[in-house]
């Protein structure tokens, strides 16, 4: 492990170090913010309860040193789930970036991709996480080290090495994750991507992903399944599941989505229910997406979802998303 670490970041380095700016170059930069609010009203056995909320906030800045090297900040506003705060600020990206051609490498507190272009994919991160985001497979930020290289049109890979504690947990030990990543695109639209990840401490957790997806500009159909084991260093304990997402472009500014999710987990030995089967179940989103201007988009939603467990009832959940971004 220590090898590998050493090896991404000797790469790093000396890639940055091998090319030089020749051509003149006008530094530039640029501040950015992107809001997440929504509207929901949800029901389930009889009850109901309604509410607005301010889901996130990104506010950052991005600059440009040359054609090569760039760096960005940005910090991530949201309800951090636990104890009496509301909203808590967390610095989600600090890195600098290199890219020439076909090579890409970054170094510092940086996005992760084990599922960026499940994400991508998907479309609509104001609405929902995409799946491994969403059950805590991984963080999408992330300390450490990371590598890509476009092979042709058809063919690229990927390399990361990190903490492993995510952006909200940047604890600094000997223990980290490193993964691989291979996309394929062979032909126009269509992407498939595997990608494998592992971290070793009392025990080896590892993640596989999957991804086949067809996007075009007035449709799109995408498909992956995600499996864990050893979760958090948990000898035997598994979680896996599979998403499935489609968007039609109906006209210029507007989209009609849906989605499906199922997260599954296993039954550890000596237990007589699957080990996460409070948190286990299915996962439906059907909608609209209307774009009155550039900037913003509101997202008249349903969300239901149906838990594993039989004594938990069906939870109804009517949304109006709306992202703000410049």
């Amino acid at each position: 492990m220590k090898k590998i670490s050493l090896l991404l970041i000797t790469i790093f380095f000396v890639s940055m170090m091998g090319f030089s700016q020749t051509e003149d170059f006008k530094t530039s930069g640029k501040p950015f913010m992107k809001i997440f609010t929504n509207y929901h009203s949800s029901f389930s056995d009889g009850e109901s309860f309604s509410a607005f909320e301010v889901d996130r906030v990104y506010l950052g800045y991005e600059y440009a040193f040359s054609k090569n090297f760039s760096a960005k900040a940005n910090f991530d506003i949201a309800d951090p789930g636990t104890g009496k705060l509301h909203m808590t600020a967390y610095l989600k990206n600090a890195y600098i970036k290199y890219n020439s051609n076909n090579f890409t490498a970054s170094f510092g507190l940086i996005s992760t991709n084990q599922f960026s272009v499940q994400e991508k994919a998907w479309g609509f991160r104001y609405i929902a996480k995409s799946f491994q985001d969403e059950y805590k497979f991984n963080a999408s930020a992330d300390l450490g080290a990371s590598i890509a290289y476009k092979f042709s049109d058809m063919l690229s890979a990927d390399m990361i090495i990190a903490n492993g504690e995510g952006y909200k947990n940047l604890q600094t030990d000997s223990t980290f994750r490193t993964g691989f990543g291979l996309t394929l695109n062979p032909v126009k639209n269509l992407t498939a991507r595997v990608y494998y990840d592992f971290s070793t401490n009392e025990n080896t957790q590892s993640s596989l992903a999957a991804f086949l997806g067809y996007v075009t500009a007035d449709f799109s159909f995408s498909m992956e399944y995600n499996k864990q084991y050893n979760v958090s260093f948990k000898d035997g304990y598994e979680l896996s599941g599979s998403s499935f997402y489609a968007t039609v472009k109906a006209s210029k500014k507007l989209k009609v989505f849906a989605r499906y999710d199922q997260l599954l987990s296993n039954t550890v030995a000596g237990e007589t229910n699957d080990w996460n089967i409070s948190k286990d179940g299915q996962l439906f989103i059907a909608g609209l997406e209307y774009a009155p201007v550039k900037g913003i988009k509101l997202a008249p939603n349903f969300k239901g979802w149906n838990p594993t467990d039989s004594s938990k009832a069906f939870v109804t959940t009517i949304f109006l998303n709306c992202e703000i971004k410049f």
